[in-house]
């Protein structure tokens, strides 16, 4: 299974990264699997741990991939680390061993702590909807600019019917990266 989660890392001179990523579970055993080059491999190179945050506020997912990633951290229990302050659940890791690939290594690892901090109440369409323009935002030099607004028309059926402030707040951050990325697609 596949779950859309926020991890976070260090690097070697403690400063905190955090990135949302899709990650492989099994059990308590999970599999990383981050594209190169990135930060997030990078740290867990050199510190050889990573935490698993499980939120529901929507607006990391995408603050992450538009430049705002400045939010509340808490010291991890067990590890060196850090988790999100508003995240629901967090799980922090130990590295067993990294299977190096030239696009995408797989980072196999082991739970060794887990604190849930506040009930789960439930996703609504307009955070799914976010989660995934935010995984087509991480891809738009990658697709198609046709099949681009065609997910992203679909998605705005959910966000239309179901979003509070957050996912709005949200949405809104993403759009303006795809008009971008849309305005230069056009000239070029």
């Amino acid at each position: 299974m596949i779950q859309e989660v926020i991890v976070t890392t260090l690097n070697r001179q403690g400063v905190p990264h955090i990135a949302p990523m899709g990650i492989h579970t099994h059990e308590d055993k999970f599999v990383i699997r981050p594209f190169k080059p990135c930060s997030t491999l990078d740290n867990i190179i050199e510190t050889r741990t990573a935490i698993i945050n499980y939120c529901d506020d929507v607006r990391i997912f995408a603050g992450c991939l538009t430049g705002r990633r400045n939010w509340p951290l808490k010291e991890a229990k067990k590890t060196t680390g850090h988790y999100l302050e508003c995240t629901l659940a967090h799980c922090e890791l130990s590295i067993e061993k990294i299977e190096d690939d030239d696009i995408r290594p797989m980072i196999f690892c082991k739970s060794i702590y887990e604190a849930i901090h506040k009930p789960f109440k439930g996703f609504n369409r307009a955070q799914f909807a976010v989660i995934e323009a935010a995984i087509l935002v991480s891809r738009l030099h990658l697709l198609p600019w046709k099949k681009i607004e065609e997910e992203l028309a679909y998605l705005r059926i959910g966000m239309e019917k179901t979003a509070g402030e957050r996912e709005k707040e949200a949405w809104q951050w993403l759009m303006e990266v795809v008009e971008d990325f849309k305005q230069g697609v056009i000239q070029a």
